[in-house]
């Protein structure tokens, strides 16, 4: 069995997003909650409520499920939000305020998860 869940628009750069996410992918998913729970960057609160989302989605699925794995956890670009800083001789600067959409499948199969099969 297999849950997806998206979150989309989140506030925080993909680029200091995907560090995080490549040591919790594979992880069981209680103890990839409780590593993004206690570390402290921008995407951890975000990705431990999608972790939560997701395992209640799959328990609603299936009650009887004992263990479930990260099996997928991907951050992609979303839209950049442009905006303009006053510089000197009356010149505009950029400012860039990026956001990522997160994606989290959910697998309770951990052979398929480690790359057994």
């Amino acid at each position: 069995m297999e849950v997806k869940v998206v979150s989309k628009f989140i506030r925080v750069s993909p680029r200091k997003a995907r560090p995080l996410v490549r040591e919790l992918t594979g992880l069981e998913v209680d103890k990839a909650m409780q590593m993004a729970k206690f570390v402290h960057r921008g995407i951890s609160v975000p990705v431990y409520k999608i972790l939560q989302s997701a395992k209640a989605n799959a328990t609603i699925k299936n009650p009887d499920v004992k263990e479930l794995f990260v099996k997928k956890l991907v951050v992609d670009s979303g839209p950049t939000l442009k905006r303009m800083h006053p510089i000197s001789r009356g010149r505009a600067g950029k400012i860039l305020k990026r956001t990522c959409h997160l994606t989290v499948v959910l697998s309770d199969d951990a052979a398929v998860v480690k790359g057994v099969k």
